[in-house]
């Protein structure tokens, strides 16, 4: 994911305080469009769109950092000035830390019929926000509006699945002798952390907090200093659905953040999604220091295309899937793998590329909107120039695209490269709307060259012989695969040199990363019980 460590180096000022704009200064380069919308986000406490500073969350109070670096956040449309996001000082950091170890403590104790309660009411306020939490995506990512709703709307479905709590906590029991017991409960592990990158402010998010928050843990979430907007949302709406001071709290910043996350003893475990640097760091560090920790890195996710496939269904999924959010998806498609004849639909491929219109987010039709910032557009640029450089055949080149409405967006276009494995654009993870196509002769080979391939997050195949994709299901090294569908919908899975950690995200993964076992063996005698008066009163254990 958040693959390019170089574009993740961010303008990080030392100042006295950081500097404001009145609503109408900060707003004068943005569009129409964009100004009323960020005037809209005025409201929330603990964003801005208008040029003001982002605030911590502590102990339910969005608090004002006395911090003297911050980073700007810039919208990737026009590089104007939406916010300064402070480097959380280690002061704030702790009290973070100490609010949440301290919410635990009653927390924990919370019923589980409690805990099922907040995650309820905070889906229906998701849902009754979805523009607010969309709008501030556009604002500080640059998605289009449709991808901004559809990152919010991939979060929300775990917030749901959050919901069956009282189903999938059960335990296990086992009468192992007469009037001898023993069960296994699901406990909660403590304070948890959790790292999100800048690609899906809203739906990383919300992997973590309604899974940490309803197996009755507490969380210190570090959204990226790029877009933490909809992270402070969400943690507005948290407040507002009943969850109590400390159970979650925001605090922000780069490495020094990352590494008092990494070394508190009183954090008990980490969730990471983000670029292969920062994740081995953030396990290795971590997990010297006894903390579980699930790490999602970098991807290269190849589409095989066979030559049964169905062309319009294969050749629309693929171009949606390479190019879609400027290609900044960790489940982009950024290799296509075309076997035999279905060599000769490279042209379609390209047609079909062109067709896509690349503006800002919030302009009407838009299907590709600007990467998250120049460092991202400068290294993309890099790896297309390469590619020419190496004997790649451009067929379709984004590099010098301008948007006349924008003139100053981080703007890449669609961009297909004919390529050679050992070429940098197909070895490196390019997070940018380009597409790599590589040429097999048989499914084998398509199947040797993603075995071969360093990254194991996913593969598509696409087809109409059953027997062909029972090939490549039993024979292909990825955790996820998609049959004639490219973006897999449920269970993360990755492997290979895209995860570190054994423990998955979501779905009954995400309940084992956030509990521990307690097995208790008891032993109540049946010749010893007393009887007593039975009570008629319904129970409701609330």
């Amino acid at each position: 994911m958040m693959k390019a460590d170089s574009a993740r180096v961010v303008r990080i000022r030392s100042i006295n305080h950081p500097r404001s704009f009145s609503t109408t200064s900060a707003a004068l380069a943005l569009s129409n469009v964009a100004r009323s919308k960020a005037n809209q986000l005025s409201q929330w406490k603990g964003t801005s769109v208008i040029g003001e500073t982002t605030k911590n969350f502590i102990g339910g109070e969005f608090v004002d950092s006395k911090s003297s670096e911050w980073t700007e956040v810039l919208d990737p449309t026009t590089q104007t000035l939406l916010s300064t996001v402070p480097q959380t000082t280690e002061t704030e950091f702790k009290q973070a830390v100490d609010a949440a170890a301290q919410a635990f403590k009653s927390w924990s104790r919370t019923s589980v019929l409690g805990r099922q309660r907040f995650v309820i009411e905070l889906q229906h306020l998701l849902r009754k926000n979805a523009d607010a939490i969309a709008n501030s995506i556009v604002l500080e990512q640059g998605k289009t509006l449709s991808d901004a709703h559809g990152d919010l709307l991939r979060g929300l479905q775990v917030a749901e699945h959050a919901i069956g709590i009282t189903s999938t906590l059960l335990g296990d029991k086992l009468e192992v002798s007469r009037d001898m017991d023993t069960y296994v409960r699901k406990v909660p592990l403590g304070v948890c952390a959790s790292v999100a990158p800048f690609n899906f402010p809203a739906m990383i998010p919300l992997w973590t907090i309604p899974m940490a928050a309803v197996t009755g843990n507490t969380l210190i979430l570090k959204p990226s200093e790029r877009d933490p907007g909809a992270a402070m949302i969400i943690a507005e709406l948290c407040q507002q659905a009943g969850l109590p001071p400390g159970v979650l709290n925001i605090v922000h910043g780069g490495v020094p953040t990352v590494n008092a996350i990494c070394d508190d003893p009183a954090i008990r475990a980490i969730s990471f999604v983000g670029g292969d640097r920062a994740g081995k760091h953030i396990y290795n560090r971590g997990t010297q220091n006894g903390k579980r920790v699930q790490a999602n890195m970098g991807a290269k996710n190849h589409a095989v295309i066979m030559p049964d496939a169905n062309k319009n269904l294969a050749l629309n999924s693929l171009v949606g899937a390479a190019f879609g959010a400027a290609g900044q998806r960790c489940m982009a498609i950024s290799v296509a793998v075309l076997v035999g004849e279905a060599q000769s639909w490279l042209p379609e491929i390209i047609e079909r590329a062109q067709k896509l219109r690349v503006n800002g987010g919030f302009e009407p039709d838009t299907d590709i909107g600007p990467v998250i910032s120049p460092n991202a557009k400068a290294r993309i640029v890099d790896i297309i120039s390469s590619a020419e450089e190496e004997g790649g055949k451009l067929h379709l080149d984004g590099r010098g695209l301008v948007v006349p409405s924008y003139p100053d967006g981080n703007f890449v276009g669609p961009t297909v490269i004919e390529a050679k494995t050992p070429m940098r654009c197909y070895q490196e993870e390019i997070f940018g709307p380009v597409l790599v196509v590589i040429q097999a002769d048989t499914l084998e080979d398509g199947i040797e060259i993603i075995n071969a391939n360093r990254y194991g997050n996913g593969a598509a195949i696409f087809t109409q012989s059953g027997a062909t994709a029972r090939k490549f299901e039993t024979d292909i090294n990825v955790g996820q695969i998609g049959i004639n569908v490219p973006l897999p919908m449920f269970a993360w899975s990755g492997n290979k040199g895209s995860v570190l950690g054994d423990i998955g995200f979501y779905g009954k993964s995400g309940i084992d990363f956030y509990t521990q076992n307690k097995t208790t063996t008891s032993l109540w005698r049946a010749e010893d019980a007393v009887g007593t008066r039975a009570h008629s009163t319904m129970p409701t254990f609330s």
